[in-house]
């Protein structure tokens, strides 16, 4: 079977990352399902001079937010897991409580159910005590809480390689060895 992710977007600023990670995916050959807020698409006009019709074009399936009926909403359809990028407080709430409003936080719900690998670009700073006790939570809970942390050791020349390196760390943990990411060799 071809390897199959779950790949959420939420409103917090650095869609770029989603965008990223389904450009990376793709080029892998990784079957990829992607769902949206709709606060991730407000945020995508502001920041990106793509066409939300194009970034859909990047995912192998798109599935509505308010579709909680959706395949990615069931343990019973297989993925590899779910990467949210960029993951917002909200969001990340939402998946630690259990209480889901959206697909997007429901297919996140059931990819903890089912042990399975679920990894949050959480986009905010400062943290305040609660946010850190619900990453805490979370880790608990099996989740890999993985901002995105510039790699300054592979000397970024523009913004573009930073989103790269970032994404490809968190792709990383799916078990995805890219080219793009440029790895620490050692003196």
């Amino acid at each position: 079977m071809t390897q199959r992710l779950i790949v959420g977007i939420s409103g917090a600023s650095g869609i770029l990352y989603g965008v990223r990670a389904l450009e990376l995916l793709r080029s892998a050959g990784v079957e990829t399902h992607l769902v949206m807020s709709a606060s991730a698409q407000l945020t995508a006009h502001h920041e990106l001079d793509i066409a939300l019709d194009d970034i859909k074009a990047l995912a192998s399936e798109v599935h509505a937010v308010k579709n909680v009926g959706a395949s990615i909403a069931s343990g019973s359809f297989p993925t590899g897991g779910m990467l949210v990028a960029p993951c917002s407080v909200r969001t990340m709430s939402e998946i630690a409580t259990g209480v889901t409003s959206s697909l997007l936080t429901r297919a996140a719900d059931v990819v903890l159910k089912e042990r399975r690998r679920l990894v949050l670009m959480l986009r905010e700073t400062p943290l305040h005590t609660g946010h850190l006790r619900t990453m805490t939570q979370l880790s608990e809970m099996g989740a890999v809480i993985a901002p995105p942390v510039p790699a300054f050791y592979t000397r970024p020349a523009s913004i573009d390689d930073m989103v790269t390196q970032s994404v490809g760390r968190a792709l990383d943990l799916f078990g995805l060895a890219l080219p793009e990411v440029e790895r620490w060799r050692g003196d």
